[in-house]
């Protein structure tokens, strides 16, 4: 090799290495924005205690911790009998409908808890369509001829959010009995095992890691919730951090309680991980045939048709019609300038943050393809952790340090220039965008991340075979490819920001409200008419992502 060669060998290697280091720069400089809001709340715990803080845990607090955990015991039982029940129905037991009820199942995923509350509220209440109807059956004239059970309680926002947040055990539970073997549950019942002992003696422990999955992600949506609660009057600790901020101007003191909700967070996380910290979960073959189902008779098919229809029915279609009868019998209440307003700026919000979440996670995602290292696969995993935590936590570590760039920013332009500029970032969308993206990064993550590894490496080298370097193959080469899962990404972020609530409730410009704050304020103000068809455009916006899941496990059931 010539001398000039070594010195263009060596030159290429040079280029190489920093072309690659500067791949490793952009992933964890993305991965340490998206991670600042969530490490700022919890370097909050190091403040110290004051006085409003102290006043907190001699009043409220307990009521804090005691109403979080209720509405987890309470929230995690109903999803996990309704959820893995209903999975093995469809998917094990043949009747009338079973084939109708695999998708028909998922569709109160398009329903945001709040959306079922202000509706199943204004159903029930007094002059709401059921007590009407009683009254006018029975003869009763009024409220003291008869006893009728309120739902504005902690009861009724436990059975608000079972009944949106089972599909998520159903769809992995649907899932994993799918993947099953089909030897072992025939050597079940070649061993005399009738249905229930197959289901609970081998089905449902080798599905355990999928059910505990779909529970952590319900508790998750639990902690998270803020419409709900606030609307039936049960504090949580999403409501004590939004009151401690606007109600009492301490931030530093919601930053605290968003750090003890984060902690309930990690504890339900390490939970999960103790579970199965000795189980190991194998299938024997691979799953080539259909699986067995059970044909079911008259009666238990009825039983079983029952089952499946009330969770779908009370969690989607019930609220639904309500929701678009009101919406039709007042369109010119509902249907007016101001919903298209807030369509319009719901519609930018999402797309904006859909389309920044899909690049990035392009990026990183891409980035630790060329290096499969530690360093790259931590920074993969700390900017997925922001799905983990609720908005407000993430509101309140969004806002802090903005507003603190903000007045170091205005105080420097004052003395050098005599310049002020004011609320730069904290005061528009961009911050808003940015929790979005803290919020629901890990979301597209996944979608782009799965797509991207069906992609074979042999393809990367024959690409910089013929020339090609990192960036032009990505362009060029896996961005085709990968079309399908980055429209699944950004899909999926888009519905998520259509109807997110407690984040924008608390970042969203002045006078900048969204569809799902709207709601929130008709709701508040017993306007539920005018909240009907801002309520309807958030359900016809998630189904969406239902058909979507649908179609993908219809897929997967074809196998």
């Amino acid at each position: 090799m010539t001398e000039t060669n070594s010195a263009k060998l060596k030159d290429r290697r040079l280029f190489n290495r920093l072309y690659f280091n500067g791949w490793t720069v952009l992933v964890i400089a993305i991965a340490a924005l998206i991670a600042t809001p969530v490490l700022f709340v919890l370097g909050s715990v190091f403040y110290p205690f004051g006085q409003i803080w102290q006043q907190l845990a001699s009043t409220v607090l307990g009521d804090y911790i005691l109403n979080s955990l209720w509405l987890m015991i309470g929230v995690g039982i109903g999803v996990v009998v309704i959820g893995v029940g209903t999975a093995w129905l469809v998917t094990m037991c043949r009747f009338w409908g079973s084939r109708l009820f695999e998708w028909v199942l998922l569709l109160p995923l398009a329903a945001p808890a709040y959306l079922l509350a202000y509706t199943y509220t204004d159903m029930l209440e007094f002059y709401g369509p059921v007590q009407t109807w009683l009254r006018m059956l029975v003869g009763w004239s009024s409220a003291g001829d008869y006893w009728f059970p309120s739902i504005r309680t902690l009861w009724g926002a436990i059975a608000m959010l079972i009944l949106v947040l089972y599909p998520y055990v159903y769809l992995l539970a649907r899932v994993a009995f799918l993947e099953q073997s089909i030897c072992t549950l025939e050597a079940s019942r070649s061993l005399g095992c009738n249905p229930w002992s197959s289901f609970f003696t081998i089905a449902l422990p080798l599905a355990r890691p999928a059910i505990v999955a779909g529970l952590a992600l319900a508790e998750m949506e639990t902690l998270n919730d803020f419409g709900t609660v606030q609307y039936f009057g049960v504090n949580t600790f999403t409501t004590g951090i939004y009151s401690t901020w606007f109600g009492m101007g301490e931030r530093i003191a919601a930053a605290q309680l968003a750090a003890c909700l984060m902690l309930f967070i990690l504890a339900l996380i390490l939970l999960e991980k103790w579970s199965r910290r000795q189980a190991r979960y194998y299938q024997t073959i691979s799953h080539q045939h259909r699986l067995p189902k059970y044909q079911l008779g008259l009666g238990r098919g009825f039983l079983a048709w029952v089952a499946c229809f009330l969770p779908c029915a009370l969690g989607f279609l019930i609220p639904g019609i309500h929701l678009l009868n009101m919406t039709v019998s007042n369109a010119e209440e509902t249907l007016n300038d101001s919903f298209f307003e807030l369509a319009t700026h719901s519609f930018i919000l999402a797309i904006l943050s859909a389309a920044i979440g899909m690049v990035f996670s392009l990026l990183m995602v891409y980035g630790e393809r060329l290096q499969p290292n530690l360093g790259m696969r931590m920074a993969i995993r700390i900017a997925s952790m922001g799905y983990a935590i609720p908005g407000s936590v993430i509101a309140v570590g969004v806002l802090i340090p903005m507003g603190h760039f903000d007045n170091a920013l205005d105080s420097w332009m004052r003395s050098l220039f005599g310049i002020s500029t004011g609320l730069l970032l904290s005061g528009t969308i961009v911050a808003l965008i940015y929790a979005y993206l803290v919020r629901f990064l890990a979301v597209a993550l996944g979608a782009v991340e799965s797509s991207l590894n069906k992609i074979k490496p042999s393809l990367d080298d024959a690409a910089r075979s013929l020339g090609y370097d990192a960036t032009s193959t990505l362009v060029k080469i896996h961005v085709p490819l990968m079309s399908g899962g980055m429209l699944t990404a950004a899909i999926l972020v888009f519905v998520d920001v259509m109807k997110e609530l407690s984040a924008t409730l608390v970042i969203r410009p002045f006078n900048f409200d969204t569809l799902a704050v709207r709601v929130y304020q008709y709701a508040s103000d017993e306007r539920l008419v005018e909240a009907s068809a801002p309520a309807l455009a958030i359900v016809l916006v998630g189904i969406i992502p239902v058909i979507f899941l649908s179609w993908r496990i219809a897929k997967l059931r074809s196998l």
